[in-house]
């Protein structure tokens, strides 16, 4: 299965660093971050990766250039002011009619992948999110179940689970998406929740985004452990 990384944000929280580089090439314990996602998926055996880039899109060309791994790297052009849908979008001739993994590229977590996996099958949907419960201060899905009743981004609610990332992606999906301007996290998950078609998979493992400085030092101590 492919697995795309969205990681042409433009990194505005983060600016100490992602004045000279994007968020995703940010180094974690000396490894930008963007590796670290790829190796985890890796590790489950999943080795195909299409990067969505936009800013600062050549400094991740360039480090792939550099540096080599026994992976099948994508890195393709999704225009520098595009949303997460949009860029998702962009994508789908290269993801041709198949089940898709996609997640962004400034998150790490220890989710079991071929778990995630096996609980989408199962519940034959059309998309399925990492649900984990960080310190509120991100949106918030509520669930009946595994399936997500109501998905709202950065909206106080009272359950605790948010939106992850970590997905799988029926193809179908992408017909849910607009064009450039549509975010992902708006439209088409809002429109997969009310038709029943959005699930979660709960993790109550590690999850860490890197959204702030702050964010950034957490995760290196994290890793030092």
């Amino acid at each position: 299965m492919k697995v795309v990384i969205l990681a042409g944000g433009f990194g505005t929280r983060i600016s100490e660093y992602s004045k000279t580089i994007p968020k995703p090439m940010i180094e974690v314990k000396k490894k930008p971050i963007l590796v670290r996602i790829m190796e985890h998926y890796s590790k489950f055996g999943f080795k195909e990766f299409y990067i969505a880039l936009g800013y600062k899109g050549n400094v991740i060309k360039q480090y792939f250039k550099r540096k080599k791994f026994n992976w099948k790297i994508n890195l393709i052009d999704t225009g520098l002011n595009t949303m997460t849908g949009g860029r998702l979008k962009r994508l789908k001739k290269y993801l041709k009619n198949d089940r898709f993994f996609l997640t962004y590229g400034d998150g790490l977590s220890n989710v079991d992948i071929k778990k995630l996996l096996k609980f989408h099958k199962k519940n034959k949907n059309l998309i399925t999110l990492t649900a984990v419960r960080p310190p509120a201060r991100f949106g918030a899905i509520k669930l009946s179940g595994n399936k997500v009743k109501v998905f709202k981004e950065k909206d106080i609610m009272d359950e605790g689970w948010i939106n992850g990332g970590f997905f799988v992606i029926e193809p179908k999906f992408l017909d849910y998406i607009k064009g450039n301007n549509t975010f992902l996290e708006k439209e088409p998950l809002e429109k997969a929740s009310k038709e029943g078609e959005l699930f979660a998979f709960k993790h109550n493992g590690f999850w860490q985004c890197m959204d702030t400085k702050r964010d950034k030092d957490k995760l290196e101590k994290i890793l030092k452990k």
